[in-house]
């Protein structure tokens, strides 16, 4: 206890450092705040009692779960930073078939830039439908006979400012993010997510303690079912961190009196090379479709395709699934290029044992990524899915999503990614980290 007292101890001796936490402190509470603020016109009290007897059973329970409550609170971040992540998706998805968008990626620092334009060009489009679709769910929301918008408000102004302010908010917490990850402490985008999550935990632990105490619940039943979560996950955990070590080898080479080389070194290739972000881009792909949905509530047909994408349904949970495959191995396309590492090696006199130098040997890595990429993507999509098969026995769905597989992996990854950081920093200042090896190994 005393080597974490002195390690908190260490971090305020540090003046960079310390700046940059209080920092992120100081956008993350604006953040909170932002989630708290109504949208002006909606009456909040008539919101608060239909929110307490609304099911969070839901996509859209799901999604208020990631914007830590503000969209149950149609506050003015009610949309949080899902359309900015989908804005990356797509450009992301564009840059591997559209070759404008490949060239923009070779272009080094300037097609970065350009990339990181055109991502916010889409969060604004992608914010405004999102809010068009907030606007008419609020439109149509009512308790007890009551509007959730008073008549006198409703009109095309109200509907106009509110869709400006939500998108507004959104590029908000985009810029929010983005100064964090610059002047602050870890991913800036990732931590809005991780406060989002962790805020809702007070409210999941109190709503399931007193459906307990109503004789709702088997206190029994839901201690097994967690403990059953919890292995299975703490079990995928494991696997996903494991790695699979490519000895490389480095032919001698004598400079005048000096040798270079005749060692041998290795590549390790990580089971999850892509962390959490395959499960961060499948589920801001699965609000979409509510989303659009939602536009056209009078329609029976498309109410009961809305209903196809419910967050327990078969239908839902297979697609979610099959995205999350999908998009681990598309990001471990962008984070690892085999070609890359194959061309380092052959400049540097190193070769794979029985493997030829150049195309035989970004083959031989890019066959053997693809494999142990096949089994740490199913892992993570079984996780995903865990929560809603776990609110089918009983589990409450506030405290199902909370305690799943996106929610945790989510905590567990932002978490050890931002204690990386600050490792850094303190043993770059020779102080000892959280650990007493002195390193915490990331998800990174």
């Amino acid at each position: 206890m005393s080597r974490f007292t002195d390690t908190f101890r260490n971090i305020f001796k540090i003046h960079e450092l310390r700046q940059r936490i209080l920092y992120t402190l100081a956008l993350l509470f604006i953040v909170r705040l932002g989630s708290h603020l109504t949208i002006p016109g909606v009456d909040a009290v008539l919101l608060s009692e239909s929110m307490k007897n609304s099911s969070s059973d839901n996509l859209f329970g799901l999604y208020d779960l990631f914007v830590g409550g503000a969209f149950s609170n149609a506050a003015i971040f009610a949309l949080g930073i899902m359309p900015y992540i989908s804005a990356s998706i797509i450009l992301q998805l564009m840059g591997a078939v559209v070759p404008y968008f490949q060239k923009l990626q070779q272009e080094g620092e300037e097609g970065r830039k350009k990339i990181t334009q055109l991502t916010r060009y889409g969060t604004v489009l992608i914010s405004a439908m999102q809010a068009w679709g907030v606007t008419v769910k609020l439109l149509n929301t009512q308790f007890q006979g009551l509007s959730i918008v008073p008549q006198p408000v409703q009109g095309i102004g109200w509907v106009i400012s509110t869709i400006i302010i939500l998108t507004a908010g959104t590029m908000f917490m985009m810029w929010m993010g983005e100064q964090i990850t610059d002047k602050g402490i870890g991913n800036g985008i990732s931590l809005i997510i991780f406060i989002g999550i962790v805020a809702r935990f007070p409210h999941a632990i109190f709503d399931e303690i007193r459906l307990i105490s109503a004789g709702q619940r088997s206190i029994i039943i839901e201690i097994i079912i967690i403990a059953f979560m919890f292995f299975i996950i703490a079990g995928v955990v494991l696997v996903t961190q494991g790695t699979r070590k490519i000895p490389v080898q480095y032919a001698k080479r004598v400079v005048g009196r000096k040798v270079y080389g005749g060692v041998t070194q290795y590549i390790p290739l990580r089971v999850n090379t892509a962390g959490v972000m395959p499960i961060i881009f499948a589920q801001s792909i699965m609000f979409i479709p509510t989303t659009v949905l939602s536009f056209f509530p009078d329609n029976e047909f498309l109410q009961m395709v809305a209903g196809w994408f419910q967050y327990q349904s078969p239908i839902y949970s297979t697609i979610y699934a099959l995205m999350i495959i999908f998009f681990t191995y598309f990001y471990t396309a962008i984070a690892f290029n085999p070609k890359d590492v194959a061309d380092n090696m052959k400049k540097q006199g190193g070769f794979i044992p029985g493997i030829r130098p150049g195309k035989q040997t970004s083959e031989f890595i890019d066959n053997i990524l693809t494999k142990i990429t096949l089994p740490g993507s199913i892992f993570l999509a079984i996780v995903a899915i865990l929560p809603a098969f776990v609110g089918a026995w009983g589990v409450s769905g506030n405290f199902a999503q909370f305690f799943g597989g996106t929610s945790l992996l989510i905590i567990v990854g932002v978490a050890l990614d931002t204690l990386q950081q600050i490792e850094s920093h303190l043993l770059m200042r020779h102080y000892d980290g959280f650990m007493k090896s002195g390193k915490i190994k990331g998800r990174r």
